[in-house]
């Protein structure tokens, strides 16, 4: 009886196992025109498919309300997470409610959630805007600053340039420099970035000494804008080591990188999803802290550590296989490791 109980136990705990590892993770993109997003999805698929679970995806093509009606399908196909990269931080709320109402469990992903029931998982985005500062001012500790912003319906566009305005506020308030002008980017199109960037440089006459932009593709914007002025090579800062934003940094023409490894986030996405699926709580996940938004909304969160790459750490990204060295130093006449 004892042999035949503990068989029994074991196919029992085998068959939870498996279908544990059956569970179905869907996730739900903003969009896919930054390339970035292409290395999350690659790293959350790779997770899951270690873990014997199924990924199904959706993409809202900046569309907030494509969105709303991308997470009810991802539900109707039988998700037992959402991993949700949220258009607008404001309109993902029926989303999340509807998730709820089914016992799906969510993961903020990389944008605030502003919901206690989304786990918010991203990287310190005050610090990389703290980081895009402090490499800028130091290229250039006095002059015309110029803020690109990102869209102002993603939290993070405000985080980053809090944490901009901490490193720059000494030099201001001392006169080394002025901000002459700062621009949110809709939707964090490069496009509009340019235009705004162009848009100032005709109202400040060009007397424009560095721009502080918030992540690389408004920073590949502005340095389109520059360049038809002649003025490239001055200081721009950017965030997501994109290919194009650290051959830049290469040639000279962006000055930092701010490198959020997001084969790291989205390995963790992946886990998280998979453990609250399974039923554990938001602060037994490991890494999990107690985290209160500028709205006053406590949540559970983890925030992983960003690094910026400028040309003196240009190998930091090779060694990690984030990208290869042709990739990199295409077009690059400079001496700069590990160009040369």
């Amino acid at each position: 009886m004892k042999i035949r109980a503990t068989a029994t136990a074991i196919f029992v705990g085998a068959m939870m196992s498996s279908a544990a590892m059956a569970q179905t993770v869907g996730v739900s993109w903003s969009n896919f025109q930054e390339e970035r997003w292409k290395t999350d999805e690659a790293a959350i698929k790779k997770a899951l498919e270690a873990a014997g679970a199924t990924y199904i995806s959706a993409d809202a093509q900046s569309s907030s309300s494509k969105q709303l009606s991308d997470v009810e399908s991802l539900i109707a196909q039988g998700a037992d997470a959402l991993i949700i990269l949220a258009q607008d931080t404001q309109a993902i709320g029926p989303a999340v409610a509807a998730a709820a109402a089914e016992g799906i469990p969510v993961v903020g992903y990389d944008r605030l959630i502003e919901d206690e029931r989304a786990f918010y998982l991203t990287f310190d985005n005050i610090e990389v805007g703290r980081m895009q500062a402090r490499a800028v001012l130091e290229a250039q500790p006095e002059g015309n600053y110029v803020m690109i912003k990102g869209s102002p319906t993603d939290p993070n566009a405000d985080f980053l340039r809090g944490g901009q305005q901490e490193v720059l506020q000494e030099a201001i308030d001392s006169g080394k420099i002025k901000i002459v002008a700062e621009a949110y980017t809709d939707g964090w199109l490069p496009a509009n970035a340019q235009r705004n960037m162009e848009q100032i440089l005709t109202a400040n006459d060009n007397d424009v000494d560095a721009v502080v932009a918030s992540n690389d593709g408004t920073a590949g914007g502005v340095v389109a804008a520059l360049t038809a002025q002649g003025m490239e090579g001055i200081p721009v800062s950017g965030q997501d080591a994109d290919f194009a934003a650290l051959n830049r940094v290469a040639k000279g023409t962006q000055t930092v990188s701010v490198w959020k490894d997001s084969r790291e986030l989205g390995k963790a996405a992946a886990e998280i999803a998979l453990k609250l699926a399974g039923g554990a709580k938001m602060g037994e996940i490991d890494g999990a802290e107690e985290w209160t938004s500028p709205a006053g909304t406590t949540l559970w969160a983890e925030f992983l550590n960003p690094i910026p790459i400028t040309k003196d750490n240009l190998n930091v990204v090779v060694d990690a296989g984030w990208i290869d060295q042709d990739s990199l130093c295409q077009g690059v006449t400079a001496a700069v490791a590990p160009c040369n």
